[in-house]
Parts: structure tokens; C-alpha cells; sequence
């Protein structure tokens, strides 16, 4: 059986995604469509998704887009089977909003809903921002996308946190991951 072609535009992000809803992430890596030009979304650094200066109200439509959302090496794109539409992001397209941790490993929930076990397929690094010099951690989510982990998750990881010769490191899925000097 054969889809019906996926109508152009914002329209058709969101049919392909819709499409692929209950069977999983859809299979962007596998999909090569020329590209179509930009479409004004942007994702704020506060993880507000806008369209056209205004933000996308409903979750489920923001939900919707992440699952289509793919990294390039010209930028992040909104993808379908038949488009290919830039976008743009001020950070990282996602945030690490709550941290369980269970047994020797720690999870992480995005502000779009997905969750990621921390380890050696989905790393923490914490980077120094350069113009604050306050620390900058994310963890990685999928293919080439990463989440911002929010400061009230990161003060959880260091609360987790052991020093080890003159780190922070906090431990998950067998991986030792620092979070900064100690100071």
C-alpha cells in the first residue's frame, strides 16, 4: 500500500510526522529530499518553538515536528519523504527537563518527550559558555541532536556528583561523565 503524496510545506511536516506517529521515530536518515527552501520556525534557546513570530501553542504539533527534525551540515531541517526545509535554532533543539535515576543509571526527559539513558550511546558533556563562562551541559538524544540540560537538572547531577581527582563526575550505564573541575 502506498501513502498519499505529502502535501508541501508546514502542512506536509506534519502529515509525515503524523504518520509515522505509535510506529516509533520516522526514518529521517533514510530520507534525501531536495531541498525547498527555509520555513520560518525557530527554536529558541529557551526550547520555545515559533512559527512566523509566534509561538506553536499546542505541544502535540511541536511533539509532532521534533520527530521529523534532523541535523545537517548546513543546519537543522524539517524533513518528510518529499521535503526538505530549514529551519533555525538558537542553541540546541532540545532541553533535558527531569532526571530519574535508577539503579547505576540516570534518565533524562526532553521538553518534546523523549527519554534517553545516559551511557556511551548518549553521552553528558558539560562545555564552558564562553561569553558567561557558566557551564553549558547537554546530553546527546538522537543522530546529530542534542538537548540543553536545564540548570534545575543540572544542579541535580551535581548533588549526584563525586569528586574524583579534581572533578565533578557523575556515574550512568557504565560511563563516567565529568560535569567540571572543582573550584
Amino acid at each position: 500500500m502506498t501513502n498519499p503524496a505529502t502535501p508541501p510545506g508546514l502542512s506536509g511536516v506534519a502529515e509525515a510526522a503524523r504518520q509515522a506517529r505509535g510506529r516509533g521515530l520516522p526514518p529521517v536518515h533514510l530520507w534525501h529530499p531536495e531541498h525547498c527552501g527555509d520555513i520560518d520556525i525557530l527554536i529558541r534557546a529557551d526550547g520555545t518553538w515559533m512559527h512566523e513570530g509566534s509561538p506553536i501553542g499546542r505541544p502535540e504539533l511541536v511533539r509532532l515536528f521534533s520527530t521529523v527534525l534532523r541535523k545537517d551540515p548546513d543546519g537543522y531541517h524539517l524533513v518528510t519523504p518529499v521535503e526538505k526545509l530549514k529551519i533555525r535554532v538558537e542553541d540546541l533543539p532540545f532541553r533535558a527537563v527531569a532526571m530519574q535515576a535508577g539503579g547505576d543509571v540516570l534518565t533524562f526527559t526532553t521538553d518534546v518527550g523523549d527519554v534517553v539513558e545516559a551511557g556511551a550511546d548518549h553521552p553528558i558533556i558539560v562545555e564552558t559558555d564562553h561569553a558567561s563562562g557558566e557551564p553549558a551541559p547537554r546530553i546527546h538524544v538522537r543522530a546529530e541532536l542534542w538537548a540543553r540540560i536545564a540548570r534545575p537538572v543540572f544542579y541535580e547531577l551535581v548533588e549526584r556528583a563525586l569528586a574524583v581527582d579534581g572533578r565533578l563526575v557523575v556515574r550512568s550505564g557504565g560511563e563516567v561523565f565529568s560535569l567540571g573541575g572543582l573550584e
